[in-house]
């Protein structure tokens, strides 16, 4: 009996040290966050006070002011990113989600083979293929045009992967039975497939955005007017050169383009959890 009460204590502290070590860690993670916010309501002078105070004196919003005011259209750079971002992760949806069902459920010749060469890709970085991509946009004519940057990313290797290995975890019962009845693959797809893959869309959808959201080198690399920007680039452009713009407004800017994607991980988070650990993709 002792030792059962032993045991039952010693797993209490064990909780109770995982959930102190994970709200140490969360607060962490949260303070960079805090910190940026509470930096865009205060003015530059006060940015390299000592020592720091963590909350601003007042909660001014002149810095968000000044933002909207300065010689970059923010407001048209951040209808970019947000057009940008939708494209890519509809695009991305339809485009994976055909082909992991191609990759998963039907059989052709050099299928296997494909496929590997398809996660060969993911080994890659952007710089390695901006080049041909910058060459054919300017035969294109699709430079320094937002639509371009959407253009690159309609389809994804890592998509195709996390959606097929999802579909590989399904029963395949009912499309064996459909495809007995004379339903073809498409209404199998569509009527049966595709409403099974609620959590793997959704994992994709968030990842894709917040992805997309966050691209930088390619912005910098295709697009070089002010009204085609998008906003990782455009916190660049307000920094100014050697860093010699205003900190506390460039906070500010980085405060709004933060936030639609803080909400939407803090809204879906479960979504990417669950499509994640449903798709096998395990550590």
């Amino acid at each position: 009996m002792n030792s059962m009460m032993q045991t039952r204590a010693a797993r209490r502290w064990i909780d109770w040290a995982m959930i102190a070590t994970m709200v140490v860690m969360a607060i962490g993670m949260l303070l960079p966050f805090l910190w940026l916010f509470s930096m865009s309501f205060r003015p530059v002078s006060d940015a390299y006070k000592l020592p720091p105070s963590f909350l601003p004196p007042n909660f001014d919003l002149t810095n968000y002011r000044q933002v909207l005011a300065s010689r970059v259209p923010f407001l048209e750079i951040y209808f970019n990113s947000v057009m940008i971002a939708v494209i890519v992760t509809v695009g991305q949806m339809v485009t994976c989600t055909f082909a992991a069902f191609a990759f998963a459920r039907l059989n052709f010749r050099g299928r296997d083979t494909l496929f590997f060469i398809l996660l060969i890709g993911l080994m890659f970085p952007a710089q390695v293929t901006i080049l041909p991509i910058y060459l054919g946009y300017a035969r294109l004519g699709l430079l320094d045009k937002p639509i371009g940057l959407a253009l690159m990313y309609l389809t994804s290797s890592f998509g195709i992967f996390l959606v097929r290995q999802f579909m590989l975890s399904q029963p395949k019962a009912l499309e064996e039975a459909a495809l007995m009845d004379g339903a073809g693959y498409f209404k199998i797809f569509w009527r049966i497939s595709l409403p099974q893959l609620r959590p793997a869309l959704s994992a994709l959808g968030i990842i894709t955005f917040t992805q997309t959201w966050n691209y930088y080198f390619q912005a910098k690399v295709l697009l070089s007017s002010n009204e085609s920007l998008t906003l990782p680039v455009a916190m660049d452009v307000l920094r100014g050169y050697m860093a010699s713009g205003n900190l506390s407004v460039v906070m500010a800017a980085m405060s709004m383009s933060i936030l639609p994607v803080v909400l939407l991980f803090l809204l879906a988070q479960k979504f990417v959890i669950e499509g994640i650990t449903m798709s096998g993709i395990k550590n």
